[in-house]
């Protein structure tokens, strides 16, 4: 089969190689649909993820497609089954698994190799967190619960409630993904990013307030100037990944506020947050990571009920053998949305 191995830092070859072979509980997809994403992108940039990717190794997590071959000792899916499979699943057995936070899990299985023909679905996640697609919901809008999943991890991490005053910094997928989730639960977004299209994307998902932020600088005032008293957000998600925006999310949140940084900054970075203010504002701070087979299955839901428009997020589609033209057409535009890779056409 054709598939995508990421041999290194920026080092992505499209090649042949044999299809995954499955054991008696594990499943074979044909891929329908695989979704570039962000993570993908800093991973090709770094060339390895530590918890998720050591090269070399079949690339991508963001999936949907035909089961074309099952185990003997699976029960609940059969040949022909559209599925949509997340890209973890947790243990369900060690100390944080047992706490409730199985995306902490100290045994987290994941699974990659969705730029391929072909992909393997091992048998903790069909068991755990792989799904049949609802009718009617094609397989690139099931392909993005994942990162929607990781989303509402988020939202309720950061405790979002009806009349909240919500700002998103950063526009890309997920920061778009803020922008409708949090409209969905009635707050009142204010949405910063950096270009026009960005900002109109976002007031097309709902964002009341759009404002321009700029490099090396964080819009504080204009965000406070358009809330309550001026007192600033009742929560603020910075979806960026830079030190910057994260001082900046915390001097644009009201006292009593929240803050989740959600968008993860480099390695060894180090943030330097003014005491004073988290302590007398009595500021809470969150930082989200990763996904939950419940938060997996509320995400299908949504798409199911078409609660998000598939086409706000995925704008291109291109072949598996141009994967690497598209890698680079990101690098070079900041805040690019998704693209659909078609591996079997």
């Amino acid at each position: 089969m054709t598939a995508a191995v990421l041999y290194g830092q920026e080092d992505l070859r499209v090649e042949e190689v044999a299809v995954p072979q499955i054991g008696p509980r594990d499943l074979l997809v044909k891929v329908k649909t695989a979704l570039t994403c962000g993570t993908d992108l800093k991973v090709f940039r770094r060339g390895h993820h530590a918890r998720m990717i050591q090269p070399p190794a079949l690339f991508g997590h963001e999936l949907a497609g035909d089961v074309v071959a099952v185990g003997e000792e699976v029960t609940n899916f059969k040949e022909g089954d559209r599925i949509v499979a997340a890209n973890s699943a947790p243990c369900g057995e060690c100390f944080y698994c047992r706490k409730g936070k199985q995306n902490l899990c100290e045994d987290l299985l994941f699974n990659n190799g969705a730029y391929a023909q072909y992909m393997r679905i091992p048998d903790r996640i069909v068991e755990k967190n792989c799904y049949h697609i609802p009718p009617g919901v094609r397989y690139r809008e099931a392909a993005m619960i994942e990162p929607l999943a990781c989303v509402l991890h988020g939202v309720e991490d950061t405790g979002i409630q009806e009349g909240d005053t919500v700002t998103v910094i950063g526009l890309g997928p997920i920061g778009l993904m803020f922008v409708r989730l949090a409209t969905l639960a009635g707050a009142h977004v204010i949405a910063v990013g950096r270009r026009a299209m960005q900002l109109e994307r976002a007031m097309r998902m709902g964002a009341k307030e759009l404002i321009t932020s700029r490099p090396g600088s964080e819009p504080v005032e204009e965000v406070k100037a358009v809330t309550e008293g001026g007192r600033g957000s009742d929560v603020v998600i910075e979806a960026v990944g830079s030190p910057h925006a994260w001082r900046g999310a915390v001097q644009m949140v009201r006292p009593g506020g929240a803050v989740n940084f959600f968008g993860g900054c480099p390695k060894e970075t180090q943030v330097c947050l003014d005491t004073q203010l988290l302590h007398y504002a009595e500021l809470t701070l969150k930082a989200s990571f990763h996904h939950t087979p419940r938060l997996i299955r509320k995400a299908l839901g949504i798409v199911e009920r078409a609660e998000i428009n598939i086409e706000d997020f995925v704008i291109n589609q291109a072949p598996l053998q141009d994967l690497l033209s598209v890698f680079k057409h990101m690098m070079s535009h900041n805040g690019h949305l998704k693209t659909a890779i078609l591996p079997n056409e």
